[in-house]
């Protein structure tokens, strides 16, 4: 395995999600956006339109998962280079994967996770949890700017589903690093549906940036699903912020739904 924790800034070409014609340049991000987005892998999707989407929303910090380097590069260049969107990139937890990633058996593509951020990052921490289960996983953290306002900002994928114990001590580890700071946003693919008693620790400390999604499901607690089979796996935990509005976009290039909040740092 090896760990990464770069920054990079790059080229490329591209047209809109739903076609090949070009789309306008954006120019410019949306200051306080975050969003989450699990990229899916293996999906042999465009990064094209991958970065289309991205584009779209323009969020000013964006954590993505289930990533191979070469991806994120290539969408980095692409919202730069079509887009007019730069954006600094940090790897998280990386795993050398040829059967995700490509390459050659002795030179395999790295996969796992990255943040891209319109500012630059600092402090950055990249930690594989004791237990990993089927797949190392881990959780990344960087420092930047949201809103004009200096914020820790996490990413993280927990253990695949049907793991609730390895789940439950990935997310203790990550409570714990969390409840360090006053002010964060935690982004990711949790594989947990809200309820799931593994993410009590981190309901303990944080709000969903749905104001209306709560650990128990009711009529005064709903959460909107992010994945294609219909469950909320993907969440922007907010840690001393304000949630603004947000949204769920449906994604034809992966199994999980975009998910942005615009935050409230007044």
């Amino acid at each position: 395995m090896a760990v990464l924790c770069v920054v990079l800034v790059g080229s490329g070409s591209s047209g809109g999600p739903d076609s090949g014609r070009p789309v306008e340049p954006v120019r410019d991000v949306v200051a306080n956006r975050v969003m989450t987005w699990n990229l899916c892998n293996p999906c042999k999707e465009s990064n094209v339109h991958r970065a289309a989407e991205i584009a779209s929303f323009a969020p000013q910090v964006l954590g993505v998962q289930e990533s191979c380097v070469r991806d994120v590069e290539a969408i980095r260049d692409h919202l730069e280079n079509i887009h007019g969107l730069v954006y600094h990139v940090a790897y998280g937890m990386v795993l050398e994967k040829r059967s995700r990633c490509g390459g050659t058996p002795w030179n395999p593509g790295a996969f796992g996770q990255a943040v891209l951020s319109a500012a630059p990052m600092t402090e950055r921490v990249s930690k594989e949890y004791p237990e990993g289960g089927s797949e190392d996983r881990g959780y990344m953290a960087v420092t930047t700017e949201i809103g004009g306002q200096e914020v820790r900002v996490f990413n993280t994928h927990l253990a695949q589903r049907r793991q609730e114990a390895v789940r439950a001590a990935q997310a203790a580890v990550l409570a714990a690093e969390v409840a360090r700071h006053e002010r964060a946003v935690v982004l990711g693919d949790f594989n947990a549906v809200p309820d799931a008693p593994e993410l009590s620790r981190m309901w303990a400390l944080a709000v969903d940036t749905d104001p209306r999604c709560h650990p128990t499901r009711t009529a005064a607690g709903t959460c909107g699903v992010t994945t294609d089979w219909q469950s909320k796996f993907d969440y922007v935990f907010l840690r001393g912020i304000a949630p603004g509005e947000h949204r769920v976009h449906p994604s034809r290039y992966s199994d999980h739904h975009q998910l942005y909040a615009d935050l409230d740092l007044a």
